[in-house]
């Protein structure tokens, strides 16, 4: 990183607080985006895009990061385009399983290298070569370091170079989101001392406690150790069935889905795990407004919806399996309303953290850390978080329309998060009617096709279960906000 004095260049802005965090010494940390193209993307093609289309959307784009004075800002430098692509060649009479292979070897070894620093913090990767996911003729990845924004901001940016398959000249859609109204019977006093209790004990989670070793914990932080990878792919329709059944929201759903399908994977390696100390960090956004917005609204200095990083952690407890011969937890033993109280766990519990005080007084910590030890110090207490937690989960929502690139239709698309230290991740975006979720393990230690057997293992079950109630069950509920 350069280190300037303060009269030698003339900068953007000064990086902000979090952006620092993620540039630090012990994270650095990027996004990965994977775009299933129908056809091939030339070298040529790519570099015409990136200069008309992505590098006008934000000067952080053609900007370094640059210590003057001891402090970070950004710097506008010139860009060449060809110097951030990457076309890999490799043999073109192989199997598509082959080349499949290749694919999620390629996006681990991206994931343990850390982007350059003395030119934009972003890459795009092009492999021309097909897959039999959403029958890909071309993947293209992009990198995006999570100092340019996070992931809502990032998607706002790839979407803005994209338009309708269909008819270009109309907008693309999204899926509603409601967000029923919460009721309580409990009194004032009552609320106010469980309040009090669960903002004491959310601090104490984020700050001093630890997940028990387990299936999916070794408790090394593998930031920049191997990992492998697995997609899986959900019809939106039927977890919307669901949650009409369920009196829930979508990603109530998906939350019940990924504990219970996590449970099941654990209590399937070591049955004694299926009670093991589990902590998902749920990354939440902060934004006043959840739907995406123009990149010009997302500039302004007033915005609603402002470009940056503009997201919290939530430390959401993992439920525990309830087994067939284990009477004395609280949930029942009959294994389908098991499922179905992962749905309402996972929604009593986020709904009861998104607004509790741990979330402020966190965000205060972190800016007295700041001011008082410098972001590298911030840094080291995020990493310490999410070190001594066992999974992280973000959503990301898509349009209902098929996309294209200069008219290469766009079939899939996926994210992934890359540097942070804990040892699962799982990230969700939603597109054409499917939700696709993606998994970064660590590797050596969680078995992909068995823990994606799981997964599945855990949709079937909650879907099961809901179609047995002939009517809708009337549970109040909060959405988890998209990133």
């Amino acid at each position: 990183m350069e280190h300037l004095e303060e009269d030698e260049v003339v900068v953007l802005e000064p990086v902000s607080p979090t952006a620092q965090y993620f540039t630090s010494s012990v994270l650095s940390v990027s996004n990965i985006g994977v775009m299933e193209l129908e056809n091939p993307l030339s070298e040529s093609q790519a570099i015409s895009l990136l200069k008309t289309l992505f590098l006008p959307i934000s000067p952080r784009f053609s900007s370094i990061v640059v210590v003057i004075n001891g402090k970070k800002r950004w710097k506008r430098v010139e860009v060449k385009p060809e110097e951030h692509i990457s076309v890999p060649i490799i043999p073109s009479n192989l199997s598509t399983e082959s080349y499949e292979k290749y694919l999620d070897g390629y996006i681990s070894k991206l994931a343990v290298e850390r982007l350059s620093e003395d030119k934009p913090l972003w890459e795009l990767h092009i492999l021309n070569y097909p897959t039999r996911n959403n029958n890909a003729a071309c993947n293209l990845i992009f990198k995006l370091h999570h100092a340019l924004g996070d992931g809502f901001s990032l998607m706002s940016a790839i979407l803005s170079c994209l338009r309708r398959a269909d008819n270009p000249s109309l907008p693309l859609t999204f899926p509603s989101r409601q967000r029923s109204q919460q009721t309580s019977d409990e009194s004032f006093v009552s609320r106010t001392i469980s309040s009090v209790f669960n903002t004491l004990s959310d601090i104490w989670r984020s700050t001093v406690g630890e997940d028990d070793l387990s299936p999916i914990r070794s408790g090394n932080g593998i930031e920049f150790q191997p990992i492998t990878l697995a997609t899986m792919t959900f019809s939106l329709d039927q977890i919307k069935s669901i949650k009409s059944k369920l009196g829930v929201t979508v990603n109530d759903v998906l939350a019940g889905m990924i504990f219970l399908g996590t449970r099941l994977y654990m209590q399937e390696i070591n049955r004694s795990s299926s009670k093991a100390r589990g902590t998902a960090v749920v990354l939440l956004n902060t934004r006043m407004m959840g739907k995406y917005t123009s990149i010009q609204e997302m500039m302004k200095p007033d915005s609603k919806m402002p470009w940056g990083n503009h997201f919290t952690f939530l430390h959401v407890p993992i439920p525990n399996l309830s087994l067939p011969d284990d009477h004395d937890h609280d949930f029942p033993a009959d294994q389908y309303s098991n499922a179905l109280d992962f749905v309402w766990e996972a929604q009593k519990i986020i709904t009861r953290k998104r607004s509790s005080l741990a979330i402020y007084l966190t965000c205060r910590f972190l800016e007295f850390l700041n001011k008082f030890g410098g972001h590298e110090a911030a840094a080291r207490y995020i990493h310490s978080t999410l070190k001594n937690t066992s999974m992280m989960i973000s959503n990301l929502i898509g349009p209902v329309e098929q996309m294209a690139l200069a008219n290469n239709p766009v079939n899939g698309m996926y994210f992934l998060v890359f540097g942070s230290p804990e040892g699962l991740d799982v990230t969700i975006v939603s597109y054409m009617g499917k939700v696709r979720v993606a998994f970064k393990m660590e590797k050596g230690l969680i078995e992909p096709q068995k823990f994606k057997s799981c997964m599945q293992n855990a949709f079937e079950m909650i879907r099961k279960a809901s179609d047995e109630y002939p009517i809708p069950m009337q549970k109040n509920s909060k959405t988890i906000k998209h990133l």
